[in-house]
């Protein structure tokens, strides 16, 4: 399910590069894009750090 979700964001993501004004639009679109994952990264690295230093 989530492919098919990340399939159509791509092609959406693509067009919007397409039809940006400048390069500043492209930058913005692009970190956008890469936001949720960078987030999702940090969050499951805090919970990580968490647990182990409890275990300590």
């Amino acid at each position: 399910m989530s492919l098919l979700i990340s399939f159509f964001q791509e092609n959406s993501i693509e067009k919007k590069i397409q039809d940006a004004p400048d390069k500043a639009y492209e930058i913005g679109v692009f970190i956008g894009s890469m936001l949720p994952f960078v987030l999702l990264v940090l969050l499951a690295y805090l919970i990580y750090r968490y647990n182990k230093n409890k275990n300590n």
